[in-house]
């Protein structure tokens, strides 16, 4: 009998931890240095600075293709920075896309400190980046996400008109992935961030693709799938295999095969230069 009234605290004792401490679990920016440059793979490159609404400077590269057919807008996911992602920008590079890849606030060598309000401002200082600074037009730019950056990829998409959406490894929504992943705790009462993909793709009128494995040990396959079945036409979901964190590797002829037919049939922008 002794055993449940200690039971009972523990319990709540883990439940006010996690409360209290999500923020930690959702943004994990703690390899702040550099390892590579994309000239460490051949790929010209320019440091780029960005400007906040609210007064921080963001750490970004520019990263443009030869003969490109458009511009690339990436938002990476809640770990690292962005030079632990120049394996996708060099994919990227081979469908014809220059590049732009912003490290969120409080990740890499941006100022401040992460939330879901900052993310959304870091994302409109990117988008005002390219759009006004580079005078690329909105019918030129991609806006792609992978994981926490589907999310802030898809809240930039209801605000933007963009060539296309791509949303790789996207969940639901915060409450719903976490009460998911911890069933045992109430997680969507707990939950402080929301980051509603499936809410934001049903105001978002662009061509939109979602990428998704269905061997994803992170973030479940059915929550790509509830993303997709919530977007608006005209969509697209390309199916790989391989884990949350590689798949774009251990599925590259087919990743690569899907997104630039959706760029070209379904987005309208110009086929890959041969």
């Amino acid at each position: 009998m002794l055993r449940l009234p200690w039971l009972a605290v523990a319990y709540a004792l883990v439940v006010a931890l996690v409360w209290a401490f999500q923020d930690r679990l959702l943004y994990l920016p703690y390899a702040r240095e550099h390892i590579a440059t994309p000239a460490d793979r051949g790929m010209a490159w320019e440091s780029v600075r960005l400007k906040t609404s609210d007064g921080l400077t963001l750490d970004a590269w520019w990263v443009p293709a030869e003969n490109t057919r458009g511009s690339l807008l990436f938002f990476h996911g809640n770990a690292g920075n962005i030079s632990h992602r120049l394996a996708s920008i060099e994919q990227f590079h081979r469908l014809g896309l220059s590049v732009l890849i912003v490290d969120y606030r409080g990740y890499g060598k941006s100022e401040g400190s992460p939330s879901e309000t900052g993310t959304a401002l870091d994302a409109r200082a990117a988008w005002r980046w390219l759009s006004e600074e580079r005078g690329i037009a909105a019918g030129e730019i991609v806006l792609f996400g992978r994981s926490l950056g589907a999310a802030v990829a898809a809240e930039l998409g209801r605000e933007v008109t963009p060539a296309a959406l791509v949303l790789e490894s996207p969940f639901r929504s915060v409450p719903e992935l976490a009460q998911r992943l911890y069933p045992f705790l109430p997680a969507r009462w707990l939950a402080c961030f929301d980051y509603d993909i499936a809410s934001y793709v049903t105001e978002i009128v662009v061509p939109v693709l979602v990428i998704h494995s269905r061997e994803d040990d992170i973030i479940p396959f059915s929550e790509g799938e509830a993303v997709f079945e919530a977007a608006r036409e005209p969509k697209e979901m390309l199916v790989i295999g391989g884990s949350h964190d590689t798949g774009f590797l251990e599925s590259e002829p087919l990743y690569l095969e899907g997104i630039d037919a959706f760029l070209t049939d379904v987005a309208g922008l110009p086929r890959e230069s041969q």
